[in-house]
């Protein structure tokens, strides 16, 4: 089966700035129960998605595309480039945000992890 991505735009997401498209790569339903996002997101200059929290899931980014500000769980600002990944463990909080004039491109994974 071939099914082409959904897009949505998300103004402020989790209280964050300027408009950040998601380019859905599998449903929540076709994660089946085992997640909730696969996506291609791009925050575009300025754009940034707030700091907020996961309870029992854990999340990856990986940077496909320009630098992102990263803020984890020590809430210690980092640089993130292309290749990187940025991972958020259950129970941790994080933002990220484009501060630079290019697009960043990262994919993101938010799934449920054993006993956790």
């Amino acid at each position: 089966m071939i099914r082409h991505e959904q897009t949505q735009y998300r103004e402020h997401m989790r209280d964050g700035r300027g408009t950040v498209t998601i380019h859905e790569i599998l449903t929540k339903e076709e994660l089946d129960g085992h997640g909730r996002l696969y996506a291609r997101m791009v925050l575009p200059p300025g754009a940034s998605i707030g700091w907020h929290v996961h309870e029992g899931e854990t999340e990856p980014f990986y940077i496909l595309k320009g630098e992102a500000t990263f803020l984890g769980n020590d809430r210690i600002p980092e640089k993130a480039h292309p290749g990187d990944v940025c991972l958020i463990e259950p129970g941790e909080g994080h933002s990220i945000e484009n501060n630079t004039d290019s697009d960043v491109e990262l994919m993101a994974l938010i799934y449920h992890k054993a006993g956790k």
